[in-house]
Order: C-alpha cells, then structure tokens, then sequence
C-alpha cells in the first residue's frame, strides 16, 4: 500500500471520528507522535494525515499546541459537507437529514434550469441532446442498468443547459452535489426509486418540447412541478430504507427541520 493511500485512508478515519463527535469542537487532535503509534506509521506520514485533515477544513493548525477540531457542522464549507455525508451513512438518522437538504437543493436547481432552458432561446444543438438521451436508454435498457453512470450522465445534462443559461454559480453547486451523491451508493439508488426508463421518459418529453418551439401551457407546468416534487419525496423515502431508517425516524427528523 503507498504512503498516499495510507495518509488518504487515516485521514478519512480520522474525519469520520471528527464527524461522528468522537472528537469535539475546539479539542486538540491527537499529535502526531499519538497517529503515528496508533496506525503504525512514520511521523513524517503522520505530519502529512494531519496536513491533509487541515486541507480538507476538519482541524486548524495552532502554533506551539497542535491541531485543533474545528466545528465543521456549523462552519464548514460545501467540501466539507460532502465528506460528512458521506461518513454519515452509519448514522441513519444524520445521513436522512442530510439527504433532504441535498435533495431540497438539487430538485430547486434543476427545477429553475428546466424551466429557464425552455423558456430561453434554446441554444444547445437538438442533436447534442438526443445523443445523450441516447445513451442513457441504450444504459437504461441494460438488464442491470449501471445507474452511478446513468445519473451522471443526468447531472453532465443539467450542467450542459446551465452553461447555456450563463448559470455559473448554480453549476458550481450541482457539480458539488453530484459528487456528493454520487460517491455514495445508496444515495445513487435512491434516485432510481422510479425505474430508470422513466428517467428517460422524462428527458425525451423535454426534448420534445424543446424541439416543438413553443413552450408548455401554464397547466402543464403546474403540473410537472407537481409531479416533480412527488418524485422526489420518494427518493427521500427510498434513501430512508436504504440506510435503515423506520418509520418513526424518519417522522421526527424531517418534523425537526420544517
């Protein structure tokens, strides 16, 4: 195994102890002569786990005492969150809640992309497009669909009519939640809660909007607002299963942050 996969596989140990509370905000981390003996390395590998944790916003380094857990809950930035979502997952009931929030975000930035890419000039060759939805039915049809892929390719998309838009902020954040989701395999399946052809539905419904010329009436926008939403709710729900939370969990978390 090489230094770096070590330092990588450390550091991560290290984060989820940070994330799950073991080590509190404020608190000196261990030093590192203490990660050193602890994981059977050298110090100089040690410096380096450490040096990667501060990177990664985790700790701070303080002169003359050590590293120091930094409150990454309250002040960590969108890297951050993305790793402790992804340490959360053996925390049910944290990983739910965490997941609602990736979802309120994503289903309000692809639902402005959608509706702002059809009411625009359109300016994304038709061809580009179907060649995509292509791909992902051709993935679709798949007796065991690789679903990480076919949400990827879902999120490049998004990206591709964002950049249409000059949406360059709402990219950024997409991009982030991409990664989130997509390094996490139940959250990957969750967004499947539906069967991956209506995934593909949807895509050739939009693109035949688009290449009709005229816009969806007031009635059909309610109405694929409406549906939107519901879709999501049951990926909520089905990430819920997937990491194990009942019923009564998940009612008192998603009461507590109405």
């Amino acid at each position: 195994m090489g230094a770096q996969t070590v330092v990588a596989d450390v550091a991560d140990e290290l984060a989820r102890r940070v994330a799950a509370g073991e080590y509190q905000p404020g608190d000196l981390m261990p030093s590192v002569r203490q990660v050193a003996e602890e994981f059977d390395m050298n110090r100089a590998t040690a410096q380096l786990t450490l040096g990667r944790l501060e990177s990664n916003g985790f700790v701070e380094a303080r002169r003359g005492k050590g590293f120091t857990i930094r409150d990454v809950r309250e002040a960590g930035g969108v890297d951050v969150y993305r790793q402790l979502f992804r340490f959360s997952v053996a925390t049910p009931e944290v990983a739910s809640e965490m997941f609602r929030d990736i979802v309120e975000v994503e289903r309000g930035i692809v639902m402005e992309t959608l509706l702002a890419y059809t009411g625009s000039a359109q300016e994304i060759d038709p061809a580009l497009l179907k060649a995509e939805i292509d791909k992902l039915e051709t993935l679709a049809r798949q007796d065991a669909p690789d679903l990480r892929e076919i949400l990827a390719i879902e999120v490049a998309l998004v990206r591709r009519l964002l950049t249409a838009l000059g949406l360059s902020m709402q990219r950024a954040i997409l991009n982030s939640i991409g990664e989130m989701v997509l390094e996490v395999p139940e959250a990957v399946e969750a967004f499947f809660a539906g069967a991956p052809d209506l995934h593909v539905l949807v895509w050739r419904a939009l693109a035949a909007v688009w290449d009709s010329g005229s816009g969806p009436s007031d009635a059909q926008v309610a109405l694929f607002e409406d549906l939107f939403g519901m879709y999501h709710e049951r990926v909520v729900l089905r990430f819920d299963e997937l990491v194990g939370v009942t019923d009564g969990q998940a009612g008192e978390d998603h009461a507590a942050t109405a």
